[in-house]
């Protein structure tokens, strides 16, 4: 007879649990050992967390900033030279027009009877001196007659010149190409001199009347770039350029008056909206910057922490421009250079750091997104 032998499994399974808890008990140890090179965990407790960046040249705009006016480049009240009633009003409100346009006219019946009253004794006058230089030639007249003569005629000339003249300003025409505003007037009504008729705009282009404190005499010129920006067209700009500057410092407030000119080609701005104006003083297009956080002030002087070799250096700089969040450096620095903006709480000259924050790699290394924008 053949026995074949079987294990208990009352016997194999506290071996299987035995087993798994000497397997849990090693992964524990092995977590928890210090770590065999006691020189590399002491070298990690001595590294400083901060966050850096790598400086790369951008673009820094100077500029000064105001409020002001649009303004028309030309702009009239038409009004008429003489009284007179309205006999026809040939513009459209709102519409353009071009220079020389009639605008309106006015009932020119008298004015014509008093030229043709001017033109009659001016043709009389000039018959007069006419008889008056035969009989002088044949001595039956003084000189004292012929002078009187001749100068009547001249009189009676400037008599039909001024009945001309008034005869023409009973025609009103566009002093300039512009838009016609709204009418103050209607067919029919007597005007008198110096009535508002209409008033007319030249829009194209525009200007921008703007004030800055006189201690911003230094940087106004003519030619100076303007950013404009209006509240009745928000996150749109517009550049314009100054062209002239008033000589008078006004005395109430000190400040300086200042207007550029702004191109309208499309004919959309308006006169009179509000607009606040940024005057450019200086572009500069390889500046450095760094955020402000990232300066170290110590009495008058200004620094930042450098990070070179894995290690952080003390170095002073000199500021320009400052920005909501930014600050220009216009000296201590240089394009690559890796500046700690936040940790310097922790650091000291020569305190060793790594990078874990801001777009500069370990160890002051450039991250590949840093290198692509820079290209």
């Amino acid at each position: 007879m053949i026995l074949s032998v079987r294990p208990d499994r009352a016997l194999v399974l506290p071996h299987r649990r035995l087993l798994l808890v000497v397997a849990l008990s090693g992964l524990w140890l092995a977590a928890t050992a210090v770590p065999s090179d006691p020189a590399l965990a002491q070298a990690a407790k001595r590294l400083v967390a901060v966050e850096a960046v790598t400086l790369q040249p951008q673009v820094v705009v100077e500029s000064v900033s105001s409020v002001g006016d649009l303004a028309s480049e030309a702009s009239v009240i038409v009004r008429p030279e003489i009284a007179g009633r309205v006999t026809e009003i040939g513009y459209v409100e709102g519409a353009r027009v071009e220079a020389g346009a009639v605008l309106v006219r006015l009932d020119d019946a008298i004015y014509r009877g008093e030229l043709d009253q001017a033109k009659a004794r001016r043709d009389l006058s000039a018959r007069n001196y006419e008889r008056a230089k035969a009989l002088n030639q044949r001595g039956h007249s003084s000189e004292q007659a012929l002078d009187i003569a001749r100068e009547e005629v001249r009189v009676n000339e400037a008599s039909v010149e001024l009945a001309e003249a008034r005869l023409q300003k009973t025609i009103i025409t566009a002093p300039f190409a512009g838009e016609v505003g709204l009418s103050a007037i209607s067919v029919g009504d007597y005007i008198k001199a110096g009535d508002d008729i209409v008033n007319l705009e030249q829009i194209v282009p525009l200007k921008v009347d703007f004030r800055l404190p006189e201690r911003y005499l230094r940087l106004v010129a003519v030619g100076r770039p303007v950013d404009i920006t209006l509240d009745a067209f928000p996150g749109k700009s517009y550049l314009g350029e100054v062209y002239a500057i008033d000589p008078r410092i006004r005395a109430n407030d000190r400040s300086i008056g200042v207007r550029a000119r702004l191109p309208n080609a499309e004919g959309r701005l308006r006169p009179g909206l509000f607009a606040r104006v940024r005057m450019i003083v200086d572009r500069r297009d390889q500046a450095l910057v760094v955020p402000e956080e990232a300066l170290v002030p110590r009495g008058d002087h200004r620094f930042v922490f450098r990070i070179i070799d894995g290690k952080a250096v003390l170095t002073e700089v000199k500021i320009g421009l400052r920005e909501t969040g930014k600050v220009e450096i216009v000296e201590g620095l240089q394009a690559g250079d890796v500046v700690i903006t936040a940790g310097q709480a922790k650091v000291r000259e020569g305190s060793a750091v790594r990078i874990v924050g801001g777009n500069a790699g370990p160890q002051g290394k450039v991250s590949s997104a840093a290198e692509g924008s820079a290209s």
